[in-house]
């Protein structure tokens, strides 16, 4: 009698499906000297929402794009060193939206490009966003799919090593015509983009990004005992701002990270949405002039 070989087990080939242990970006915090001057870019124009249960004095605003935020404090004003990446319902509108409130932004670094693939857009203050139509990033129709930063060159296959040691993240290391970028991914459809150039800007402001992550207490362990935690674990999240080596400790790069656990009362809150398209002007009825939706 003989006995069967057993068949071998087939080679794991769905890393496709896995997420890894960043499960979003939730939001980009750069300060703002003037809400009024906020409100009328990121509201008006960009066509964003105000959310309408947190922090709806003059003091900060938090500003909803589909699942993502920016959070925007009164203080001097802070750049992000690269970009963000914005996908909006209706590119055309935008452009519009722009247009109609360029003449009230005169005077600051306000300004727009179509460069057809995306419209750039520059804030009052100089932050960028590579804006998007929907059908780029997958099914997102109004979001935040990534954030990108520009870092000097050599050092992204550290950022990446420390992504995947310290946040048990999923990255790459993708190799391009002006240099590499690496790729963090984060939950189903965001990634956290360092992209090595020359002329990269040294100085770091203090701007942040928040981001939600499953296994909270390894993070920390790492964190811990490298001496890179800026702030102690309160209300399930911490704090940290250097990216290093994480064979040498060799810093890399600086940008505070507000990291929060899934136990965090903000986790995937429901934010409300406004529809852009949506607004009221007059309009006949009989012999009487009346405010209309109109879509």
């Amino acid at each position: 009698m003989t006995t069967a070989t057993p068949a071998r087990p087939k080679k794991n080939t769905m890393t496709e499906e896995d997420v890894g242990n960043i499960m979003l970006l939730e939001h980009v915090n750069v300060q703002v000297p003037d809400q009024q001057v906020a409100t009328l870019f990121y509201l008006v124009g960009m066509g964003f929402t105000r959310d309408p249960h947190m922090m709806v004095g003059l003091e900060n605003m938090w500003v909803n794009l589909g699942e993502q935020q920016f959070h925007l404090p009164t203080n001097p004003a802070q750049v992000l060193r690269g970009h963000v990446g914005i996908v909006v319902p209706d590119p055309q509108s935008l452009l519009e939206r722009l247009e109609a409130v360029k003449p009230r932004l005169a005077g600051t670094q306000f300004d727009f490009v179509n460069r057809d693939e995306y419209i750039e857009v520059t804030s009052p203050w100089g932050n960028k966003l590579h804006c998007y139509g929907p059908g780029e990033f997958g099914s997102l129709t109004l979001g935040m799919p990534y954030v990108q930063f520009d870092v000097p060159r050599g050092t992204t296959p550290g950022i990446a090593a420390v992504y995947e040691k310290a946040l048990g993240a999923h990255t790459s290391v993708r190799k391009g015509a002006e240099g590499s970028s690496a790729v963090v991914q984060v939950g189903l459809y965001q990634e956290i983009v360092y992209k090595e150039g020359d002329n990269v800007e040294p100085k770091y402001d203090g701007h942040h990004i928040a981001i939600y992550i499953a296994d909270f207490s390894s993070v920390y362990k790492f964190l811990s005992e490298r001496g890179l935690v800026t702030e102690e674990p309160a209300n399930h999240q911490l704090r940290f701002k250097e990216i290093v080596n994480p064979k040498t400790n060799e810093p890399l790069f600086t940008i505070e990270h507000e990291v929060r656990s899934l136990r965090h009362p903000q986790y995937r809150r429901p934010l409300v949405n406004r529809n852009v398209g949506q607004y009221l002007e007059p309009r006949r009825v009989g012999n009487q002039t009346v405010m209309g939706a109109v879509m």
